[in-house]
């Protein structure tokens, strides 16, 4: 009996379909490309002296990169709210919009709420670990109890904004980091750190003076929707370990 090449045809694309290999269900699919705009955001950065580095793009995300949102509050414009336990912050714009930053929070960005103000600001500032930091963990902190200057190794990054309570020093920092990775993380120290780029960015828009709002647990997505609206729900996320990031 002889076969069409219609026949034929289809005998050889099933006998080939038959010898491909099978897809990998458990496999994981690759990681979205990360959008141009957002690596031109993020890439090596002139800084005075300093080249701040590009951040590597897998840890890079469109949601995670500082842009533009909609953000309904009766804060001024020019007012910082920072929202740890959604690890964002937000600088207030007009007409209900916010620039959001991705941050990450250690163990003291969750131990302050409430407002505050910005008397001061350093660029590439030094950096001592507290007293209970070494108590805690002299092993890590130990070999830098006399501090560190200024730079790319510097825990405190590019930038620092310093929080005062009145004439009081709430020891409440927003900064820069040498962990990019950590970034959308919550973190076993610090206080809220942000990619250097991104506090290079929110450092040129803030005055002395600048009013912060940091929000409790109970305010967490405060802003994110209209007045009126329930808020997202937030849970605590666990703090690593002592001793896992600066």
């Amino acid at each position: 009996m002889t076969r069409s090449p219609t026949g034929l045809a289809l005998i050889c694309i099933a006998f080939l379909a038959a010898c491909a290999p099978r897809p990998d269900p458990s496999a994981t699919p690759p990681a979205p490309a990360v959008p141009a705009d957002v690596l031109a955001k993020y890439g090596a950065e002139q800084d005075g002296t300093r080249v701040i580095p590009a951040v590597d793009p897998k840890y890079l995300s469109a949601e995670k990169a500082r842009q533009e949102v909609d953000y309904w509050t009766e804060e001024a414009p020019g007012t910082i709210i920072v929202d740890p336990w959604a690890r964002k912050l937000y600088f207030v714009q007009k007409n209900n919009r916010a620039l959001r930053y991705t941050v990450a929070v250690g163990e003291e960005g969750r131990g302050f709420t409430g407002e505050a103000h910005i008397p001061y600001q350093r660029d590439w500032p030094s950096w001592r670990p507290t007293q209970n930091m070494i108590n805690d963990d002299p092993q890590l902190y130990g070999p830098v109890k006399d501090g560190l200057e200024g730079g790319l190794e510097n825990p405190l990054g590019a930038r620092a904004l310093y929080l005062h309570k009145g004439n009081r020093d709430t020891f409440y920092r927003i900064h820069g980091t040498m962990q990019p990775w950590s970034i959308g993380e919550a973190t076993s120290a610090g206080c809220i750190r942000l990619w250097n780029q991104d506090i290079v960015d929110l450092a040129a828009r803030v005055k002395s003076g600048t009013h912060v709002v940091v929000l409790s647990q109970a305010e967490s997505g405060k802003g994110t929707v209209p007045p009126g609206t329930p808020l997202p729900h937030h849970p605590q996320d666990p703090i690593p370990s002592k001793g896992a990031a600066l």
